[in-house]
């Protein structure tokens, strides 16, 4: 038999470990990685190995020659110019392949049931079968969802917690017929993931999943690999040991000397030719690998330690990984999840702080505390973004050091001389992150274009205007007031896609940061015709002469968001006489029952002084809340249906778009106006590249999010919303109120019940396979049909936070709470039994 062994692997998130080897030769036990699994595959019957190399190929070669000291054939084939994936690298041995053959990813332990997998491949008579794992937290992998004859229906790669329906995980495990090859282009980049397996799908050719019940670890960061040694200690995953066991757990390779007065604690792993000191504690979880000293006293609990490291006396080492030739000299201390690269020199009494890694090769002096990344700063969160932008507690998590951090992050995966725009609200503690991210921004050579303080929708609105390739906008986060929301947009004003997002996390973690010389820095250049610009975009998309002829009373609430507020102002163009209220700013903004206490209110004025309508805007400008004539607020479901039928009798036949957790009442409204209806992910990006890319838009998003309007800017207006709200009461000659009271009537209820991530995977799993395939709809969550088409249920996870969201919808108003009643006893009785003892 013939396997293909993918070991060129970056290893980026491992770094500096990887620094100066590929990942596969980062070691388990003392053994690499690629070597368990070329045992795994030898055990299996798999004689003829192909391994395909690209980054440090000479470690791997020189390490394993031939292969015959691992009883196999071993050959390998070097991707010189370029990396082509991991599909691209198998397609170019295809004339090698000529009969059934596995392919291997050589960075992931595992102890698979190679032979089961393959007598499956052949009962089933597939293409192509993904050896599929399970697991707790499938957010970070492959998700692949199967039908009940274990065949592929779906994959979703890294998906959010609002996308994931299954805990099976692709775990890089593949065995393919030599045909399936024929699908992919000869020597271009291509992955089995994103491009073959949704080929062969797309071909229907039968891919099937085979779920091994067996160990694996995709070693993909720090935390995994300490995670997989432990498990290799204990036991968890069967690998083939050469060390003896000296002691119960405690194993201990040829050579190896051991004080007498030692404490050792299993489990243990020792490896050959090593010396252990006088007094000197190993713990349980400690992997010491060859040829390493250990001086009297030192203390190493749950500590990985490669070859030819020397512990000075006294050391204290807890949690933390130390790379080949590693020197500490006396009383150095080294904490939790802190990481040394290959030949770096700790002189004596030095610390280095938890989480901190320092690149190979560098030297601490004496006495030093080292809590920061030699050479740059302080690591950081595992992930930076979620829907939206960057968030966190003001002055706590969003901090001026980690604001610059950031601009320069985003900085550097911009051209040098770039220009950004930068925008904030009026509130202090944006002032102070925006100053922070300018001036990373420009130490990366970017120019800044500042708009100062402005509302959402304008600063969205000049980047399409401006010579900009993006921009930032820095305001309070609209749902959590004690946090800060940094907001990344695009050249077209839309908040970034996930790929730039990760290039920017990727320079922020791995602190690939561009500094420029003195010279090159950017500067920053104040936008004074914002305003005018936005107010001629703003009064040439309206109709001017219907508003005049019939002006409007509007009372407008901006709940001490704002000062100096543009809205009234451009609503004067039209002849229409705005009341403000609460137009000053305040710091902290009023909590959600004072802005009921104050939507109240301005119900009572708008009724007292007979005004047409009154609108709340939130922070800004991006959403609003009505009232209509007699003061009564419309809910959410209400007003985005309003809003189509006001666009829908401005353009009939064009296109609205809006979340899928809206109700089917926009669908009746459609109807009347022979309009279309398309639905989204309720996320405000989704909504924005939705508007964006579909034809004929004329309105995205809902009463929850805010409205979208393509012929003025990219973004959400609350402003426009209110002037295209009063052109359309002015097309009727009805009354807010009765026009309200036409609207398609649906019952719609939205339930959040809570449900720990590590459980999410398996509840979506179980809901799936209990329901007829033909009830079912997973384009986003899971939407289960009731017997009239007017009837679903949508099981959406939340992407944020442990929760999963329940959205029920049907003309009759019992079904849905009966709907939503048993789907929530459900759910709280699977977790309840899943967390009890």
């Amino acid at each position: 038999m013939r396997a293909v062994l993918l070991a060129g692997g970056l290893g980026t998130r491992l770094r500096p470990l990887t620094c100066d080897r590929p990942k596969p030769m980062v070691p388990i036990l003392n053994r690499p990685i690629a070597a368990h699994i070329l045992q795994l595959l030898q055990r299996h019957g798999y004689q003829e190995i192909l391994a395909t190399l690209y980054y440090h190929p000479e470690t791997i070669q020189q390490y394993f020659q031939q292969g015959q000291d691992w009883g196999v054939d071993l050959r390998y084939v070097l991707e010189a110019d370029r990396p082509l994936g991991t599909a691209g690298s198998v397609k170019n041995l295809a004339g090698q392949l000529r009969e059934t053959f596995l392919v291997a990813s050589g960075d992931c332990l595992s102890d698979f049931d190679l032979t089961a997998a393959l007598a499956w491949h052949r009962q089933q008579q597939a293409i192509a079968t993904v050896i599929l794992a399970t697991v707790d937290q499938p957010l970070e992998f492959g998700c692949v969802v199967c039908d009940r004859q274990q065949r592929i229906i779906r994959l979703i790669e890294k998906p959010d917690a609002s996308e994931l329906i299954s805990d099976t995980v692709n775990s890089g495990f593949y065995i393919l017929e030599p045909e399936a090859l024929d699908y992919l282009p000869l020597d271009e980049p291509s992955d089995f993931a994103t491009h073959l397996l949704p080929r062969l799908l797309a071909a229907g050719e039968v891919v099937t999943g085979y779920v091994d019940q067996g160990y694996w670890c995709d070693i993909g960061n720090r935390q995994a690999y300490q995670r997989a040694q432990l498990d290799a200690l204990l036991g968890r995953v069967q690998l083939q040991a050469d060390h003896v066991e000296w002691q119960p757990g405690i194993y201990v390779g040829e050579g190896s000397t051991i004080a007498s007065s030692a404490q050792l604690e299993p489990p243990l792993w020792i490896g050959r030719h090593c010396q252990i000191g006088e007094e000197v504690q190993l713990k349980a979880g400690t992997v010491i690998g060859d040829e390493s000293r250990v001086e009297a006293g030192a203390c190493l609990d749950r500590a990985v330690i490669w070859n030819r490291v020397q512990i000075g006396q006294r050391s204290h080492l807890e949690g933390c990984v130390l790379a080949d030739g590693v020197r500490l000299e006396r009383h150095v201390q080294i904490h939790e999840g802190a990481v040394i690269g290959s030949g770096c020199r700790l002189q004596e009494e030095a610390q280095v702080q938890a989480e901190v890694r320092i690149w190979p090769r560098k030297q601490v002096e004496a006495g030093a505390i080292v809590n920061l990344n030699l050479i740059w700063a302080t690591s950081a969160r595992r992930r930076l973004f979620s829907d939206g932008g960057v968030r966190g507690i003001a002055n706590v998590d969003i901090t001026p050091e980690f604001a610059v951090k950031l601009g320069v992050a985003y900085g550097s995966t911009l051209p040098p001389g770039s220009s950004v725009t930068v925008s904030r609200d009026q509130r202090s503690i944006s002032q102070m992150v925006t100053r922070s991210l300018i001036a990373g921004l420009m130490s990366a050579g970017i120019t800044i274009r500042n708009l100062e303080a402005a509302a959402v929708p304008i600063a969205r609105s000049m980047l399409a205007r401006l010579p900009v390739v993006g921009g930032i906008h820095v305001r309070l986060d609209p749902l959590w007031p004690t946090h800060v929301l940094i907001e990344f947009l695009d050249r077209e004003g839309l908040t970034v896609d996930r790929a730039l997002e990760r290039r920017i996390e990727a320079a922020f973690f791995q602190e690939d940061l561009r500094r420029v010389p003195m010279q090159d820095l950017g500067t920053m250049i104040t936008v004074s015709e914002t305003l005018p610009l936005y107010r001629q975009l703003f009064c040439d998309r309206l109709d001017r002469d219907l508003l005049l002829r019939s002006p409007n009373r509007i009372v407008i609430d901006y709940a001490y968001a704002v000062s100096g507020a543009v809205l009234p102002l451009l609503l004067s163009e039209f002849g229409c006489d705005a009341v403000v209220l609460n137009a000053s700013l305040r710091q902290q903004p009023p909590t959600e029952i004072e802005r009921q206490s104050l939507l109240a209110q301005m119900g009572q004025v708008v009724s007292a002084i007979k005004a047409n309508c009154g609108v709340q805007v939130a922070a800004n400008g991006e959403r609003f809340t009505l009232v209509d004539e007699q003061g009564v607020a419309l809910d959410q479901e209400q007003l985005t249906v309003l809003m189509a039928e006001i666009c829908w009798l401005r353009r009939p036949g064009g296109t609205v778009v809006v979340p899928m957790t809206s109700s089917s009442a926009v669908e009746q409204a459609a109807w009347r106006y022979q309009g279309r209806v398309h639905r989204c992910r309720p996320t405000p990006t989704a909504l924005m590249a939705a508007c964006r890319n579909l034809p004929d838009v004329i309105l995205g998003g809902s009463g929850e999010l805010g409205f979208i309007f393509p012929e003025l800017h990219a973004g959400f207006d609350a402003m426009f919303g209110i002037a295209r709200l009063m052109e359309g009461l002015d097309r009727q000659s009805r009354s807010l109120s009765q026009w309200v009271e036409s609207l398609p009537s649906i019952a719609h209820r939205h339930l959040t019940l809570s449900c720990p991530r590590n459980l999410l995977g398996t509840l979506m799993r179980q809901l799936l396979e209990s329901h007829h395939p033909d009830r079912l709809n997973f384009q986003e969550g899971l939407r289960i049909h009731g017997d009239r088409s007017d009837q679903w249920l949508l099981v959406l996870p939340d992407a944020s936070y442990p929760l999963i969201h329940l959205y029920a919808n049907a003309q009759d108003h019992h079904w849905v709470e009966q709907t939503l009643g048993s789907y929530q006893q459900r759910i709280e009785q699977f977790v309840a039994t899943i967390q009890s003892p």
